[in-house]
């Protein structure tokens, strides 16, 4: 993984300093996203997205063999998920609001899972009825997209391992303590759980005869390699990959948006006023010291989190942005006047989520996968 030699760390755990996709391409081993291959899904989309046009989704594995399956009459399905170690901020959406689209445009199922398991082993002092909590929490959040509830299912972890478990099992055998150590820097001190989550969260990738495409966060990719090489084994098809990029946090540049610290974060939850105060006192400024020089230099949108959500998500009209951008970079724009914009923007989006959140109460269970035995944790 790329470590402290390239000045940029990408895990599943943690993302750190400013990072550079091309190399952090190079080192995964990806394929950025882009000429044929990005017109061929745009084609077969029948429409465009904001989130390819932006470069937001950059990188895949084997994106092309999943359109096969869907141009020879097979189809693939889509999978992702939720760690659930806390609230949903919005850079939990991203992948989220990508595979709404692709669920639409391509008539694809859906399997969205929950790892309690996961984050009970590896967040200290987190209960396992602390982690299924958080888990009902995001799932609210996920429904409230619009997902489709005839072809999505919500898998919790410890819920469905019945489903999970003999997939789960069959990876497991395939893959030795190497290899994860290896891809993960596991030590001795590592609990045997997370060294068995892989095995579980590759598990969904082979509900259906069929392809999957995953779309996910680019740190997410290494779950995912081990999986890759284990299918072959298995007389198992390799999951297609797509990934975006990391949503920085408030206070950016670099890293991402974290759940682990909520005053640099944009939760789904926050209402109006805490989203109006911490852009104003977070959201991190590509302008000059002074309205003066900013007027006389213009601003960094490359720098500039408020410009960067709404290129990311919160603004998919590309004239609008286009606008916002020119503006703020001859200095027409203050950094006070693009910060009001986001607010506006986020605040939007955020009281039409939250409205459709709690109505997403009253019908989570048609969501959930049916397996005998299995209940929802009750709230």
């Amino acid at each position: 993984m790329p470590g402290a030699e390239d000045g940029f760390e990408v895990t599943p755990w943690g993302v750190r300093g400013s990072i550079d996709y091309d190399r952090l391409t190079e080192r995964f081993g990806t394929e950025r996203l882009g000429g044929e291959l990005l017109g061929r899904l745009r084609r077969l989309a029948g429409e465009d997205h904001f989130m390819l046009r932006r470069g937001i989704f950059f990188s895949h594995r084997d994106l092309g063999r999943a359109l096969d399956a869907h141009e020879d009459g097979r189809g693939f399905f889509l999978y992702t998920g939720r760690g659930p170690s806390g609230g949903t901020h919005i850079g939990h959406l991203v992948p989220w609001v990508f595979a709404k689209w692709l669920q639409d445009r391509f008539g694809a199922t859906m399997y969205f899972q929950l790892t309690d398991d996961e984050k009970f082993y590896s967040k200290k002092g987190m209960t396992l009825e602390e982690a299924r909590g958080h888990a009902y929490e995001n799932a609210l959040d996920f429904v409230a997209l619009g997902f489709d509830p005839g072809k999505t299912r919500i898998i919790l972890d410890t819920e469905h391992i019945r489903t999970l478990y003999p997939l789960a099992a069959k990876v497991a055998a395939k893959i030795n303590y190497s290899n994860t150590k290896a891809a993960f820097g596991f030590t001795g001190e590592t609990s045997i759980g997370m060294i068995f989550y892989t095995a579980l969260q590759s598990a969904p990738c082979f509900l259906e005869d069929r392809p999957v495409l995953i779309p996910l966060g680019v740190d997410q990719d290494p779950h995912f390699r081990l999986t890759r090489d284990v299918a072959p084994k298995l007389g198992l098809e390799k999951p297609a990959l797509i990934h975006n990029v990391m949503i920085p946090g408030l206070r950016g540049p670099g890293g991402k948006m974290s759940a682990s610290d909520a005053s640099d974060a944009l939760y789904t939850t926050d209402d109006p006023d805490t989203v109006k105060k911490k852009i104003n006192r977070r959201a991190f400024s590509g302008g000059q010291a002074d309205v003066e020089a900013h007027r006389r230099l213009g601003g960094d949108t490359d720098v500039d989190v408020s410009y960067q959500y709404l290129r990311m998500f919160f603004e998919p009209d590309d004239a609008k942005l286009a606008r916002i951008r020119d503006g703020y970079r001859s200095g027409s724009v203050t950094t006070g006047e693009l910060k009001a914009v986001l607010i506006g923007a986020a605040n939007r989006f955020l009281e039409g989520h939250q409205k459709r959140r709690e109505e997403a109460r009253g019908m989570l269970g048609r969501f959930v996968l049916e397996e005998g035995g299995a209940r929802w944790p009750e709230r």
